[in-house]
């Protein structure tokens, strides 16, 4: 995507890399960007960047819900079976 290729060339020689820049890049960025800038650089994306950015989105968001639910261990079922006869 030639946005992270812009910023990487902008920051790499300030910046670390490691994951505490980059997440502090990335939301300074976002804090700037505006709804109608967001909805520009996803209609500039190809198919494909749209896919890999929706997967990324889609799998951390999962995680996420699953680390706050602590799958795995003991919940409680919020399934109620019902008669439907």
């Amino acid at each position: 995507m030639k946005l992270v290729d812009e910023l990487y060339e902008m920051y790499r020689n300030k910046l670390t890399g490691d994951e505490e820049d980059i997440d502090m890049l990335a939301f300074a960025f976002l804090e700037e960007m505006t709804h109608e800038d967001l909805l520009g650089l996803l209609q500039d994306m190809d198919k494909q960047e749209l896919y890999d950015l929706m997967g990324l989105y889609l799998i951390e968001s999962l995680k996420g819900k699953f680390a706050q639910e602590q799958y795995g261990q003991q919940r409680t079922h919020t399934y109620y079976p019902r008669n439907i006869h």
